[in-house]
């Protein structure tokens, strides 16, 4: 059963992406320099994950709405509150911003801690859905410090597997500028969320880190046509890069659709802790799309990423297999 394909734009389209690659570098550039400035100048809104603060774990008797418990909180004075379901629908995690002084080392609650989670059960719980305190323990900010260096930690391994594999499996060139392409979309998604006031918690991280890996997916795709024509298509270089964007636009267009509605499903239908995911899934894919038709190639034609015909000749373990294609 032959299935009919899906197409938001046309296999065979012709447009002439690299008579305006200068034009789209000079637009990175200014995109560039605009996202640093941003972070630099606004910075970021920092969440419990990485200030440290109260962490207060609470039961219900029956199942409860998390965006209920956050209402009720917040009318209650405890803002900025963050309350996320957990185990069940009648367990929730509520964390709270940090407060007073802490003795370090055990992380038991102190007498001020003990008096926030009583407030905090007060405003919570009702005649009809009474809760308890499960846990109550205040989160010190070195473990928030942790977190943000676990965090550069695996975007620099993440970058560094990238160059490894592309290195391998395609060419130096290649790796080289995907990775600045990857980091150039991290920049401008980080810019995003800086300038969006956008707290900065575990799940954003989570979303940026994918934005790369789905940055460097789009790209190896492009990368690969961009290789295979060099090695069978005898026009001039630009024609080479023009058609190998064409030949992989409707497919890098559907992913980054499917992508998108993906996370606008989640940030419609998830709840208020996942919207900092989803949001930043939704700009990333944005983003990427454009960064991997009008950046990621046009990158191959400058100094020394230039490609030509002599760096993607087949290696000769390659030349059985590419005799063998029809």
């Amino acid at each position: 059963m032959k299935l009919f394909p899906l197409h938001i734009l046309p296999n065979d389209t012709t447009i002439d992406f690299m008579r305006w690659r200068h034009v789209a570098m000079a637009v990175t550039i200014a995109v560039f320099l605009a996202s640093v400035a941003i972070i630099g100048i606004k910075g970021f809104t920092f969440a419990l994950d990485f200030t440290g603060g109260t962490l207060i774990e609470a039961r219900f008797d029956r199942q409860v709405d998390v965006e209920e418990v956050r209402s009720r909180l917040e009318a209650n004075g405890f803002e900025g509150t963050q309350v996320q379901s957990f185990g069940g629908n009648t367990d929730v995690l509520i964390r709270l911003a940090p407060h007073g002084e802490h003795a370090p080392g055990t992380g038991a609650a102190s007498a001020e801690d003990k008096a926030t989670g009583a407030a905090v059960l007060k405003a919570i719980t009702t005649s009809e859905n009474p809760a308890t305190i499960l846990r109550n323990e205040f989160v010190g900010p070195q473990i928030g410090k942790d977190l943000a260096m676990n965090g550069l930690y695996a975007t620099i391994f993440m970058l560094a597997g990238f160059l490894i594999y592309i290195g391998f499996r395609f060419e130096w060139k290649f790796a080289v500028t995907a990775s600045i392409v990857a980091l150039f979309d991290l920049l401008v998604t980080l810019a995003y969320v800086s300038l969006m006031g956008r707290e900065f918690d575990l799940n954003v991280l989570a979303g940026l880190l994918s934005v790369m890996g789905f940055a460097i997916n789009d790209i190896i795709v492009v990368f690969d046509r961009v290789r295979e024509n060099f090695r069978s298509l005898r026009v001039e270089p630009l024609e080479v890069l023009n058609r190998s964007i064409n030949q992989t636009l409707s497919r890098t267009v559907i992913t980054a659709v499917m992508f998108f509605l993906s996370a606008l499903a989640l940030y419609m239908y998830g709840g208020a802790s996942m919207e900092g995911l989803a949001e930043t899934h939704m700009v990333g894919a944005v983003i990427v799309v454009l960064s991997s038709i009008l950046v990621a190639v046009p990158m191959l034609t400058i100094g020394f990423l230039r490609v030509s015909k002599q760096d993607l000749l087949p290696k000769a373990k390659d030349v059985e297999a590419l005799a063998r294609r029809p």
